[in-house]
């Protein structure tokens, strides 16, 4: 059956009965989890598969943020803790072949923990670039401050949640470094000139583009290509910037339309987002009545939209890969510990 185009969260650690009845009626591409979602892997595991049941598709794909360090949904015990991606960057710059080996294995492991769980995708990579003065709600998300690092370490992340068989989502196109705020409360606006922005902040994702067949947008105004709307909800940075600049041809998610860098009703929010070029409208609050005005502006998937998404399934299916022992991924961990220890880090 049809899907519509927006991905929708959930309220707590079991379906509702309204729930039930929205994702039956509504039928969303996806499902993505937060804390309030987890309890522990058997309820994970259910939740995911009765979310599935009611859209009568058991391969329809759930996301959720699991990068490590202060963005991890899924903490321990259920999982290990792991670094955040600012930690890889560390160990890349003390020994290059060590770094790319920690943030591939990093992810691996992230992406076979989401994989026992039914989890089909992670919003990992982080590909922004942090500058001076801009906002800490990236930081130490972040492998770095420069080209090198952030490419290299984020083809590495993409490499290793694939190995698991998870669907990697590239984030924030085309670039949340420079911003002086935080998108989850207010507008940023960067001014740089978009010829330095070419060079450098556009750089991570354009060299990763065709690694990874879904990414997720900025709430950023950029305006040297456009002054009164966030990329999210412009026609002329998806089409130029990230169509065309960064050449990315894959599914293009928004970031959550609740957050407070957006202005207007989340009807206006879906709308605006969905003509500008994203694929997919996400929100991510699970709160019923701003869930109803999403989905009730969310079309059904056609054209290049249906294109690219079924690709991204496809990738899915291509990707999967056997599950390895419980011993394996101890071993498997404790070199990830090791090459942490190796570069005198500790505490992560």
């Amino acid at each position: 059956m049809d899907k519509k185009a927006f991905i929708c969260g959930l309220e707590g650690l079991s379906l509702t009965d309204d729930e039930r009845e929205f994702i039956s009626r509504h039928r969303p591409w996806g499902g993505i989890l937060f804390a309030r979602n987890i309890s522990s892997p058997p309820q994970v595991h259910e939740l995911c598969q009765a979310f599935r049941e009611c859209l009568e598709d058991p391969e329809a794909p759930i996301f959720i943020d699991q990068e490590g360090g202060r963005v991890q949904r899924i903490k321990p015990p259920n999982v290990r803790a792991y670094p955040a991606g600012r930690v890889y960057g560390e160990i890349y710059e003390k020994d290059k072949i060590a770094g790319v080996e920690a943030a591939r294995l990093g992810a691996k492991l992230i992406g076979l923990d989401l994989a026992s769980l039914g989890i089909t995708g992670n919003c990992l990579p982080v590909l922004d670039m942090p500058s001076d003065g801009s906002d800490p709600a990236i930081g130490d998300r972040a492998f770095g401050f420069d080209v090198d690092t952030v490419s290299t370490l984020g083809a590495a992340a993409i490499g290793g949640l694939s190995s698991a068989g998870v669907l990697p989502v590239m984030k924030h196109l085309p670039g949340h470094g420079r911003a002086i705020v935080d998108s989850h409360m207010d507008l940023p606006v960067v001014d740089c000139d978009i010829e330095t922005l070419d060079a450098s902040d556009f750089v991570p994702f354009r060299l990763n583009a065709n690694r990874t067949p879904l990414a997720m947008s900025a709430h950023i105004v950029f305006s040297a290509v456009d002054e009164d709307n966030p990329a999210t909800l412009s026609k002329r940075v998806i089409d130029s910037v990230i169509r065309g600049r960064i050449g990315y041809s894959g599914v293009l998610m928004s970031d959550d339309l609740s957050m407070g860098a957006l202005s207007g009703s989340l009807a206006e929010r879906t709308s605006k987002a969905l003509a500008a070029g994203c694929d997919l409208a996400l929100h991510c609050n699970g709160v019923m009545d701003e869930m109803i005005d999403v989905a009730e502006n969310s079309p059904v998937l056609s054209g290049d939209a249906l294109i690219r998404t079924e690709a991204a399934l496809a990738w899915i299916d291509a990707e999967k890969s056997e599950q390895i022992s419980s011993d394996d991924q101890q071993a498997l961990s404790a070199r990830l510990d090791a090459l942490i220890a190796s570069a005198g880090i500790a505490d992560v």
